[in-house]
């Protein structure tokens, strides 16, 4: 009789324990120890993939005598991908992407094992069918002829495929629907996680095979899973966006081969996921006239910067108390600049309604775009409009002072190269040492900046 056993585990991070506690005694929460039954007498996964007569050694060695040398990468034909992960795919590396159902994660590999035309691509979906995954791809202007479908669960069936194919890239939808037979629990439970999402960074260690992994999220945008799972992987990636809206962001959380600094900006659209070059031309959009509550701002997304549209609209508050919303901007800042331009310019903004949004459905949170954000409400508020060709880089401070910001030589470079004529920043900034065309105006002062606008 096969010899079984259970196991609590914590749902917040995947502590295990032999007996039911209260209080998680790794991460201090309350309520989260699970029971889970293990089993483990059956086939183990390494058994199916593992090639006879392969013993893999490893002897400690000192690291002045370990030679540095550059990684080797495998080029990617999505640039914004690539520069994500920081410059290509690394072999034997984990790349766990996590989003909101719809976003496109689904969509962005398969693209991705499309355009692998030299690999042998095996596509794992535990989720959809051959017909329906047949029927995204042929929406995709990519062809690959040795790009495999595989449509199981079992960890055990998919290391026999391993072994069969042996793929140069596998790419596995989701981690959450994959089943070990060692574990009776059902899937999606926190040890299943744990052990399916081994055996695939053990298959990708010892063969060499980069492996893309695509994770649910659950309500509070954060992977699901015990957190051990991000740490196990090499790269952990967030595909973010409003589904409403056609912009998506790739964003790295973690990258044991780059920088945490990169985004990549996607199109979505009918024939799937198109690259955005340069989003600053697709954020800022084309206006026939001057229009009040309108600016323009150069910020920083990871280290790519960007020049983004700003609008306010700002009118008499019709109820007792007026309403302040944002769109994409951080509702306790806006209020807080709100007090500013009461307090130290005179105006009377505490019997105004007062909705800002940032154009293209992108939520920013560089402070760097205060100055333009109180460019766009004061603009709606004397319905005056702003120059088109200008550009604005600033922090405002409580006591209605200018703030430098870092970076500002990317962003006055952004903003020349789109053709603006004027950029407005603090005087506390370090100029940049190249040449500029661009005539720059420095201003410490709140009231400085808007009596240069608006007299």
């Amino acid at each position: 009789m096969a010899k079984t056993h259970s196991t609590f585990f914590c749902k917040s991070c995947g502590a295990s324990s032999a007996k039911w506690v209260g209080k998680c005694p790794a991460c201090g929460e309350w309520n989260t120890y699970i029971e889970e039954v293990v089993h483990k007498e059956k086939e183990d996964f390494k058994s199916t993939w593992k090639k006879e007569g392969i013993v893999t050694s490893r002897k400690p060695i000192l690291l002045t005598h370990v030679e540095q040398g550059n990684e080797i990468r495998i080029p990617l034909k999505d640039q914004e991908l690539a520069r994500v992960l920081g410059g290509g795919l690394v072999p034997g590396s984990v790349v766990l992407i996590g989003g909101e159902p719809g976003i496109g994660k689904s969509t962005l590999l398969l693209q991705v094992a499309l355009q692998f035309k030299d690999f042998k691509v095996l596509y794992i979906s535990g989720e959809e069918s051959e017909t329906q995954i047949k029927m995204r791809a042929d929406r995709i202007p990519f062809n690959n002829e040795n790009c495999f479908l595989f449509t199981e669960t079992s960890t055990q069936k998919i290391g026999k495929a391993f072994k069969e194919l042996q793929p140069d890239l596998v790419v596995v939808d989701s981690i959450q629907t994959l089943q070990s037979d060692l574990i009776d629990s059902t899937p999606g439970s926190i040890s299943q996680i744990k052990e399916t999402a081994g055996d695939m960074i053990r298959f990708a260690k010892e063969t060499g095979t980069p492996v893309f992994l695509i994770g649910h999220i659950t309500k509070d945008g954060t992977l699901a899973g015990p957190k051990l799972l991000e740490h196990m992987v090499d790269t952990v990636l967030q595909f973010e966006g409003d589904r409403h809206h056609v912009y998506r962001i790739l964003r790295s959380t973690k990258n044991r081969f780059g920088s945490t600094n990169e985004i990549g900006i996607y199109e979505m659209q009918s024939g799937g996921l198109r690259e955005v070059s340069n989003p600053s031309e697709i954020l800022i959009s084309q206006r026939e006239e001057a229009l009040s509550g309108v600016s323009i701002s150069a910020t920083l997304e990871g280290m790519r910067p960007l020049l983004i549209e700003t609008q306010a609209l700002v009118s008499a508050a019709v109820y007792g108390t007026p309403q302040r919303n944002s769109n994409g901007y951080d509702a306790k800042r806006l209020n807080m600049l709100l007090a500013i331009l009461e307090k130290k310019c005179g105006l009377r903004m505490g019997t105004q309604d007062v909705f800002v949004n940032i154009a293209g459905g992108l939520r920013i949170e560089d402070p760097g775009i205060d100055l333009s954000i109180v460019a766009s409400i004061v603009s709606s508020y004397e319905s005056m409009p702003v120059d088109s060709k200008i550009c604005f880089v600033g922090e405002v401070g409580l006591s209605g002072e200018i703030r430098a910001v870092s970076r500002i030589e990317q962003r006055i470079s952004e903003a020349e190269k789109l053709g603006f004529k004027t950029v407005y920043l603090s005087k506390f900034n370090k100029l940049p040492k190249s040449k500029t065309s661009l005539k720059i105006v420095e201003v410490s002062k709140l009231d400085e900046m808007l009596g240069f606008l608006f007299g």
